[in-house]
């Protein structure tokens, strides 16, 4: 396999796929890095909503077609950790822990991973009832409570989907009302196994062998509530520490570019969540990936 290509893209989220599969499919080498499994954070969703014109409803589904899609185009998947990303060559140098890389141009669509909550007892108890995906370990949870903080649209999404296994889900978010779409809102509202504590944060998660109880705050004072797993979706960081440091942030950590969705470096691309000013949708992430693809295909043809 040869190292240098014309396009390489850090990330094989749906961003990262979306611009990879277009990119090949215009006649240039294409190479797309991912440390972990395809299709980043959109694998934890089971039923997309909504879902992608065009495509499958499941996270899964959805990831597994449109990389399938992409080998058939020709990209070549490097199932490798990007560890550093430098100017080189009139191009760029990719370096992971196994090799180096060279590219002619560069799309960062590293993406964003969820925030933790940062309180005693969250990594200790990783894997033991503290969990980062309702679909997945929902049903690990038949009929106990479980806790989901946050109050966007995610933490409601995820609330109601582990209803569909759990016997009582306590919705807990700091802020007085919800900031998530009034749909979410309401189906949180209208269903009997979601409780919702407002003016609430979490101090920390106790247990034994596995999650027992969490101890929340509350303008009241401290309060001790019995679950067996918490679900934290308080916002996402973005995956871009192996950025240069002289490609510009905003102050949550997202590369920032112009209207094409260069960065200040040439020839380095930012698309979806890892891009200050990306909104939070699918639909959001393949347009960026669109935008950049064709940018990029142009400047090189």
């Amino acid at each position: 396999m040869s190292n240098s290509f014309d396009v390489i893209i850090i990330g094989e989220g749906v961003a990262g796929l979306t611009a990879a599969g277009l990119l090949a499919q215009k006649g240039l080498s294409t190479a797309s890095f991912e440390q972990q499994l395809f299709g980043g954070l959109v694998l934890n969703v089971n039923e997309l909503d909504p879902a992608p014109a065009g495509g499958e409803a499941g996270g899964a589904a959805f990831a597994s077609e449109m990389t399938g899609a992409n080998a058939d185009a020709g990209v070549t998947s490097i199932p490798e950790e990007v560890t550093a990303l430098a100017a080189a060559d009139g191009g760029f140098t990719v370096t992971t822990a196994a090799n180096r890389y060279h590219a002619r141009q560069v799309i960062v669509a590293s993406g964003a991973k969820l925030k933790t909550l940062g309180v005693p007892g969250e990594v200790e108890f990783e894997g033991r009832g503290v969990s980062k995906c309702a679909d997945c370990d929902g049903p690990m949870f038949q009929n106990e409570t479980v806790a989901v903080v946050g109050g966007g649209d995610s933490a409601l999404q995820e609330a109601n989907v582990l209803t569909h296994y759990c016997g009582k889900v306590l919705l807990i978010h700091r802020g007085s009302a919800f900031r998530a779409q009034p749909r979410f809102v309401e189906q949180v509202k209208a269903n009997p196994k979601i409780e919702v504590r407002f003016g609430s944060s979490v101090e920390a998660i106790l247990g034994g062998q596995v999650v027992e109880k969490i101890r929340i705050k509350t303008a009241a004072g401290s309060e001790e509530l019995a679950v067996a797993g918490v679900f934290a979706y308080i916002g996402l960081e973005p995956n871009a520490a192996f950025v240069p440091d002289s490609v510009k942030r905003d102050a949550t950590g997202r590369l920032l570019t112009a209207d094409t969705l260069e960065t200040a470096l040439p020839g380095l691309w930012a698309v979806g969540a890892v891009r200050s000013g990306c909104g939070g949708s699918l639909d959001d992430a393949m347009a960026d990936a669109r935008r950049a693809a064709e940018a990029v295909a142009a400047r090189l043809q």
